[in-house]
């Protein structure tokens, strides 16, 4: 692994949180992480919703078949995407911006997970029904987020079986 690209290898998907807030601050970066993120034309269709609330984070959980560990998050951040100013490449657009905010966290030595919503209308639906997103907006995923209770070594996945040049 190339130690330049340390914070990227050290992101991993952290499902328990120790007690202690993010700061301000903190959730400021990783808004700002996320909204570096490229986008097509330029667009940034993407919309954040930040939770802190405890009610609404157990409610979360609750919402998310595969979210119990929201309920114990600091926060969560849900990434959706206004389909109408960007019908064809939301999803790719707010899937950058939810890797820039996993990447973020990790520098800012927080855990977080990527829960998938979009496509399954179900998850999308239940998490819309929770925070009041709106019919025209795509909810992408949830990101629950707090300080780590769980720590995972640094870790690649590469596979040189998996990688053509020139053709395949």
């Amino acid at each position: 692994m190339d130690p330049r690209l340390s914070i990227i290898f050290s992101r991993r998907s952290i499902r328990r949180y120790a007690s202690g807030p993010v700061t301000d601050e903190e959730i400021k970066a990783l808004l700002e992480a996320g909204m570096a993120a490229p986008s097509a034309n330029n667009v940034r269709p993407w919309h954040m919703v930040v939770v802190t609330e405890r009610r609404l984070l157990a409610a979360l959980a609750e919402a998310h078949p595969y979210g119990k560990m929201t309920a114990h998050a600091s926060l969560a951040i849900a990434v959706c995407g206004d389909r109408d100013a960007s019908p064809r490449y939301w999803v790719q657009d707010c899937s950058a911006a939810t890797e820039n905010i996993l990447i973020a966290a990790a520098a800012l030595g927080l855990g977080a997970v990527w829960l998938g919503c979009h496509p399954t209308q179900d998850r999308e639906a239940a998490i819309r029904a929770v925070l009041s997103i709106p019919q025209t907006i795509g909810v992408l995923s949830l990101v629950p987020v707090g300080r780590p209770a769980e720590h995972k070594p640094a870790r690649t996945q590469f596979d040189p079986s998996r990688c053509h040049r020139e053709r395949w």
